[in-house]
């Protein structure tokens, strides 16, 4: 290693190599050494020992300290360190790696492995939160230190999440602004958590309000709709291109009033079909409580009609690999079918299906609030305080009648001769 005095006229003439590297060692400096490479980038270090070890720490390149005078000032700060007994290396690590766990990303982080030690918090559940921090508050803040997020930035999170959708629901453009509220509850949760760790003082969601009013939701199907709505999802199956009979799957979300998770990820190990019972693991319901769904005769009928290869029902395969409904694609291609014949069809989701069981049930079939609830495998339901405590019927024979009546109301209506006269969409869009 070349040893010479460095000065600025020497910095400013020295050429780099032909290839590779080379170091000089400041005599002026001992310890201060400069790296030029091939390219021409000049670094500066310096060399120490600590306990008898040697180590050597990057002070930063030309560029960033361009004197020589400096370079050796922070070289001899360094030396002084080490000389007693401080490694200015393990110090910077230990910096960084405080100064990471003070960022946004390292509060959430810390939030999570909180989260998770709570043995009533679902896999899913914790799985919904994760996704909202990745897709909208890590890309924003994940760097910044957590102390450092106002009211403000909070409110430009929310208003460019309130603002934008990237894809359609189901065939809606809507729902943005109800997104934004999700986000600011998740948001709300963490900071108050940040607040009791003392890694912030004050909460910047403090006092704020969600972006938008959310209005219950109330669309039911109509008769006509049901009847259009069973034909489209016959007709989407029929020319289904991805294997899978999601036609099917939005029938059994009608006939059983489960939701579309659940019964999208039904299983022929889940069916007895000689009690006509579906069990639904406390793995897969949403409230954790293990669910039993007597499944119609019309029910039944739908789903023998499903493939047996495999025991993911509604499951397809590609490249060797199993894969998942397209909602969104079944979904856009119902509504296809069903705006044929009814033009001025309104906006609505899945979801809206089992909230239509849900009023035939009540409406049209006269079946108790406290059955339809344990049919939809809501906790509590109809029956409150007390009762609720000590009533652990699960009212299971009232059930199956519940969801036998709404099968033969649904094939009444949508088989011909059955409710009324059942359009075909196929020839009356042609």
């Amino acid at each position: 290693m070349p040893k010479k005095p460095i000065n600025q006229l020497f910095l400013n003439r020295i050429k780099p190599p032909k290839k590779g590297r080379v170091d000089y060692a400041d005599t002026g400096e001992p310890g201060l050494h400069l790296r030029i490479t091939e390219n021409g980038t000049m670094t500066w270090s310096v060399m120490y020992r600590v306990a008898g070890k040697q180590f050597r720490q990057t002070l930063g390149t030309v560029a960033d300290i361009p004197k020589v005078s400096d370079a050796r000032d922070l070289a001899a700060e360094s030396k002084k360190k080490a000389s007693s007994g401080v490694n200015p290396v393990e110090q910077r690590r230990a910096e960084a790696k405080r100064a990471a766990a003070n960022t946004v990303a390292g509060a959430v982080e810390r939030y999570f492995r909180y989260l998770e030690q709570d043995r009533k918090r679902r896999p899913a559940t914790l799985k919904g939160y994760r996704q909202i921090f990745n897709h909208d508050v890590l890309p924003a803040w994940g760097d910044r230190p957590i102390a450092s997020i106002t009211e403000g930035d909070v409110h430009v999170l929310l208003n460019k999440k309130k603002s934008s959708r990237e894809r359609k629901r189901e065939g809606a453009t809507g729902g943005a602004g109800v997104q934004a509220n999700r986000v600011l509850a998740r948001l709300q949760t963490f900071f108050v958590w940040c607040t009791k760790e003392k890694s912030i003082a004050v909460d910047p969601t403090f006092g704020i309000a969600p972006p938008v009013t959310e209005n219950e939701r109330d669309r039911v199907l109509s008769t006509d709709e049901m009847k259009a709505f069973w034909i489209a999802t016959e007709a989407v199956d029929a020319r289904r291109q991805d294997g899978i009979p999601c036609g099917a799957l939005f029938r059994l979300l009608l006939l059983t009033a489960q939701r579309k998770s659940e019964v999208g990820g039904m299983r022929w190990s889940e069916i007895d079909t000689a009690k006509c019972q579906w069990t639904i693991p406390k793995e897969r319901a949403k409230n954790g409580k293990e669910h039993f769904v007597h499944l119609s005769d019309f029910a039944m009928e739908v789903l023998k009609r499903q493939p047996k290869d495999r025991d993911l029902i509604f499951s397809g395969v590609s490249g060797g690999k199993t894969t998942s409904p397209n909602f969104a694609w079944a979904k856009s291609c119902v509504d296809a079918e069903m705006q044929a014949v009814l033009p001025n069809l309104s906006p609505w989701v899945l979801h809206d299906l089992r909230r239509t069981a849900t009023t035939v049930m009540a409406g049209e079939l006269k079946i108790a609030p406290h059955v339809a609830d344990k049919v939809l495998n809501h906790t509590g339901g109809g029956i409150k305080g007390v009762a609720a405590i000590y009533n652990r019927y699960e009212y299971l024979d009232e059930r199956k009648d519940a969801l036998e009546g709404l099968g033969r109301y649904i094939r009444n209506l949508v088989e011909p001769g059955g409710g009324g006269n059942v359009v075909n969409i196929r020839s009356r869009a042609s």
